[in-house]
């Protein structure tokens, strides 16, 4: 027994841990069999009682000490290693896992025709519905997000029929029912289905056993000033504001800003003002901010829009300064840091409310400053000392610079150039941009000496500034040299790939230099950028027609007008193609579409005129003759091919009387005469030796002017002109009708002789000096929408925003 008994160390004094390893020696059930006494008292006592007596249980009801129960043997102590059991018979293998046992009993299948089973079943069901709802909703599938959200509102119904049959009222999922016919609600609305909306909503609110319900008349307000019903949005929003509560900050302050907004849109600024005035005490923001300094500029007080900048100015941003972003060592793990959150979403989010709060400052600027003083410059320069005693310093260069172009819209130039003159002494991106501003408006003066030097100081200022280096391709694209342009035009594209301006003036180089394929390629490239431009399609069809290739200009030429439809010039074009391709009514449609949006086309009207005729409808060409008549009325040939034209169609006495008209303006016109003598003659009326007197004078003077001129041709080889509005040579007695103020640019039927009747139906139908009206002639730039393309005039175009920043 000794060896179980463990003596204490003589010095412990230091150990921690003694004494825990100490146990009464008598629970030691280890060494039990190498103990010879209790060996001994088991053989000679216990070891032989009767086994019936052994398996009996103790008054106490449970097994007694050595009893044999489901095979093993009752431990006789309770200091037992883990996982350790001896088995009632010797011989038996060490199995602490329990692996003899074998596998565990498979478990009991579900019964899923059980009604716990199935309203499980069918509950996740509805979540899964609401889920894809919501996912197709912010995807932007609406209908399908309405269509999910219908189907779960259908089954949820069917699942509390279920759950009440089974189970009480009480136990009904009241947080399922909740999500369903909210996710309903805004399906509805976002459908602009505002009335199936509203009685969702209204379901909810009602329902007393939905806790926070009253939160969603915020978005029954919301709705109804999407229908414009004010009144009642401020009814919902004020109900709203009345049942969140006080600790609920942030929401509340949304609440009242969405009352100031509608009260701003129902005119009562007032009331507006006190909204907005309470959210910058408690909680100051831009968008209120920028409301209140509209309110009280619509009310025009002066002094308070001065505090309410100065209040717009002063709201934190709460985002981190740029120096966080700039490495301060050559620490590889902290240069990888900066460089991973130099981009990330947060960063991209700092520079949206920066941009937001910059956007909001300049615009709430522009509007105040032409108001808040005597002038507009006044209350500019108020502003620019405002905003450089703030966080915006970088803006009061911008406010200078809109400044100017204030000034230009008031086509004070002088005070303009003066202005941005004042950036050339600043920082390089102030002064190129002030530079490029300069350029641009020396451009359109057509100074190109001083739009070239202002462009280099841009450039030098900022070698990365595309629209500098378009505006220097563009001074010298005005003096001819198309290949150098085209490299600056590059140079700004590499810079910055979305310029387009530098793109469509590429496109223009290439043209001049008539490289048309290049060329087509830019402007292919911009249409893919911008789609609906009309300078791109118009650019486009112009080069298909450079290269000859009529049917893909048509094609072109149809997709612009699908944007501008009412664009005369495109019509025209169209009209001119078709009339080219020898399809006459296509042509007569787009000529006629073209006269209908704008009458003051000469080339136009001349071509109806001359369609009439050749149809043989000359009493349909008078009303364009007239017209062009109206728009020249110096030109004496559009009121001769009037009277032509009554004369054609039978009405002599018109006439008559309309050459009688000419002959009162136009005095010396020999064509007039001729006529007037034939019809008196034929008529029978006695101012036929009248106008015969007039007529050979005139026809004298005639032939005494051209040997005066031959005869000047013959002595110095020089020739003068013929007077505007001459008839040119006679064509022979019987036959006068080859003068060059009745030709036109027609098929015009001869005149008869003097012996024949005047009839429409007069063989001689085609004059031998017929010229096709709108064929071969010297090419000239087009546009698309009253110039607006014209590649003569292509500065407009190509600076844009980019130049003049609103």
């Amino acid at each position: 027994m000794m060896q179980n008994v463990h003596l204490a160390p003589e010095t412990d004094e230091d150990d921690l841990y003694s004494g825990y390893n100490d146990y009464n020696p008598t629970y030691d059930t280890e060494d039990l069999e190498n103990d010879t006494a209790f060996q001994q008292a088991v053989r000679t006592s216990h070891g032989r009682r009767h086994p019936s007596k052994t398996s009996l249980a103790s008054s106490m009801g449970r097994p007694m000490t050595g009893a044999i129960q489901d095979g093993v043997t009752r431990p006789m102590t309770a200091v037992r290693a883990a996982g350790f059991t001896k088995a009632a018979l010797r011989g038996s293998s060490f199995d602490p896992l329990g692996q003899s046992r074998g596998p565990a009993p498979p478990l009991e299948a579900k019964n899923e025709d059980s009604p716990e089973e199935k309203i499980r079943q069918l509950e996740k069901k509805v979540n899964e519905l609401v889920e894809e709802s919501c996912i197709a909703n912010s995807c932007g599938d609406l209908k399908l997000a309405l269509e999910k959200a219908k189907d779960a509102g259908r089954k949820e119904r069917v699942l509390v029929r279920q759950r009440e049959q089974v189970t009480t009222p009480e136990n009904i999922n009241l947080d399922l029912t909740y999500s369903v016919l909210f996710n309903l609600a805004n399906q509805y609305s976002a459908n602009e289905m505002y009335t199936e909306a509203l009685n969702t909503y209204q379901v909810i609110v009602k329902n007393k056993m939905f806790s926070n319900a009253g939160k969603l008349k915020m978005n029954m307000g919301n709705i109804y000033l999407k229908q414009r019903n004010y009144s009642k949005a401020i009814k919902f929003y004020r109900m709203a504001l009345d049942q969140i509560p006080s600790v609920h900050k942030e929401m509340r302050i949304k609440i009242m800003q969405n009352i100031g907004v509608t009260f701003i849109k129902t005119g009562q600024y007032s009331d507006a003002i006190n909204s907005f005035e309470h959210i910058m005490s408690m909680a100051p923001n831009l968008k209120a901010g920028f409301n209140l300094i509209l309110s009280y500029f619509a009310i025009g007080d002066q002094e308070k829009m001065k505090k309410s900048f100065q209040k717009l100015i002063a709201v934190p941003l709460e985002i981190d300064e740029d120096d966080k972003y700039i490495s301060p060592s050559d620490d590889p793990h902290t240069n990888l840091v900066i460089e991973a959150i130099k981009n990330d979403h947060l960063r991209q989010m700092e520079r949206e409310r920066k941009a937001m709060a910059e956007k909001y400052i300049m615009t709430a600027a522009k509007l105040i400053a032409p108001v808040i003083e005597t002038s507009f410059a006044v209350g500019y320069d108020w502003c620019v000392e405002v905003v450089k005693a703030s966080q915006y310093v970088e803006l009061a260069n911008d406010l200078e610079i809109n400044k100017a172009i204030t000034y230009l819209r008031q086509k004070d130039f002088t005070q303009a150039v003066d202005t941005l003159k004042m950036f050339e002494k600043k920082d390089s991106r102030v002064k190129s941009a002030a530079a490029t501003n300069l350029s641009f408006l020396y451009y359109l003066e057509n100074e190109f000496a001083q739009a070239s030097s202002y462009a280099d100081l841009a450039v030098n200022s900022d070698r990365y500034n595309p629209s500098a280096l378009t505006n220097k391709g563009n001074t010298v694209f005005a003096n001819g040299d198309y290949e150098k342009a085209a490299e600056f035009y590059k140079e700004a594209l590499r810079n910055d790939s979305s310029c387009t301006e530098a793109l469509y003036n590429i496109g223009l180089s290439y043209k001049k230099l008539n490289r048309l394929s290049e060329a087509l390629d830019c402007f292919l490239k911009l249409h893919a950028i911008l789609r609906n431009s009309a300078q791109v399609l118009y650019q486009i069809a112009n080069v298909y027609e450079l290269m000859e290739d009529p049917n893909q200009a048509i094609e072109w030429l149809m997709q612009l007008i699908s944007v501008v439809p009412t664009d005369s010039r495109a019509l025209s074009k169209l009209g001119e193609l078709h009339d080219s391709e020898g399809d006459k009514s296509q042509a007569f449609q787009y000529y006629y579409e073209s006269y209908r949006y704008f009458p003051s086309n000469i080339e136009v009207i001349e071509w109806l005129g001359a369609y009439y005729i050749d149809t043989q409808f000359c009493e349909k060409a008078i009303q364009y003759f007239e017209r062009a008549s109206l728009i020249q009325p110096t030109q004496v040939k559009w009121q001769l091919m009037v009277a032509s034209c009554f004369r054609r169609s039978g009405n002599y006495q018109k006439a008559l009387d309309t050459y009688k008209d000419i002959h009162k303006k136009f005095p010396e016109n020999v064509e007039c005469l001729r006529f007037l003598v034939r019809l008196c003659t034929d008529i029978g009326l006695k101012e036929v030796q009248e106008y015969a007197t007039k007529l050979k004078r005139l026809e004298k003077m005639k032939e005494i002017r051209e040997q005066r001129i031959k005869s000047g041709r013959d002595g110095s080889g020089g020739s003068r002109g013929k007077r505007e509005g001459s008839a040119g040579s006679d064509s022979g007695q019987n036959c006068s009708a080859s003068s060059k103020s009745e030709r036109l640019s027609a098929k015009l039927r001869a005149l008869p002789g003097t012996n024949e009747p005047y009839e429409s139906s007069s063989n001689k139908e085609i004059d031998a000096s017929y010229v096709d009206p709108l064929g071969p002639q010297v090419e000239r730039p087009k546009t698309a929408a009253k110039k607006r393309v014209d590649e003569d005039d292509f500065a407009d175009e190509e600076l844009g925003d980019d130049l003049l920043p609103e």
